[in-house]
């Protein structure tokens, strides 16, 4: 896919996460991100809005410089700020989102091109809760298997930017070693979901789900508490071959 087709199909993903029937974003809420092959990536700029997200308010950013910048330990805020304009690949873009670093890192897991973050209402509600991610540990319904995931990669709480990388770039490689991949989704209690997928279409189709499995959840509880399927179902369902089947057809429909 040309940069061209790339861009224009990443400003499509940012509006679609960030419609306002949706309450996955708001404002200048969530970012959205796609790599281009070249050791570049497209990444929503500072300041903008998923909803109106034109080709302008995305900036083009060296994977190679941000390296750099997660490297070093001596940071100031200022540095930091800094650092994320000399991030640019091309100069005359705007200044990339303090997320940055996170979807530098999350695009070169294996598999995966497209990311996605947003604030969506009901997952959120459940991270901000007293239970925080724990609910996300097990699965109360099976589509959300199929298109999440068995297994989540979970995040407490750390202040958005470089120190945030630093602590997905820790769980990532934990979340490999235990289950051999990549998760499709991670969840960072107090700020919201992250989506990692090999498309766009998988990228919304991931936190459309996200977003049912957190309101199945949130009604779970208002009626006595979930009825989590056991490990064993939970593993069924992730490895039947029709599963398999049907993620493909999910993809292929969006």
């Amino acid at each position: 896919m040309s940069t061209a087709a790339t861009l224009q199909e990443l400003v499509q993903l940012s509006r679609e996460l960030g419609r306002e029937d949706r309450h996955l974003a708001i404002l200048g809420e969530g970012n959205t991100s796609s790599d281009l092959g070249d050791g570049s990536f497209l990444v929503k700029a500072s300041g903008t809005s998923l909803s109106t997200m034109s080709a302008d308010g995305l900036s083009r950013v060296s994977h190679a410089k941000v390296d750099a910048l997660l490297d070093r330990s001596d940071l100031s805020e200022q540095d930091i700020e800094d650092g994320l304009v000399a991030c640019l690949a091309d100069p005359t873009h705007k200044k990339p989102s303090v997320e940055t670093f996170l979807h530098s890192l999350c695009l070169r897991e294996p598999g995966v091109k497209w990311v996605g973050h947003t604030h969506t209402v009901s997952v959120l509600s459940i991270l901000a809760s007293k239970l925080g991610s724990k609910p996300f540990l097990r699965h109360v319904c099976p589509d959300a298997i199929v298109v999440c995931g068995r297994h989540v990669l979970l995040i407490p709480y750390i202040n958005p930017g470089l120190d945030l990388a630093i602590a997905i770039r820790d769980g990532l490689a934990r979340f490999r070693a235990e289950h051999g991949k990549p998760p499709k989704v991670i969840l960072m209690e107090n700020h919201g979901p992250v989506a990692l997928g090999s498309s766009s279409a998988e990228v919304l189709n991931i936190m459309l789900m996200l977003d049912k499995w957190a309101r199945v959840l949130l009604g779970s509880f208002a009626a006595g508490g979930p009825n989590f399927l056991s490990e064993e179902d939970a593993a069924k369902i992730d490895q039947r071959l029709d599963e398999a089947y049907r993620r493909k057809m999910i993809e292929a429909k969006a």
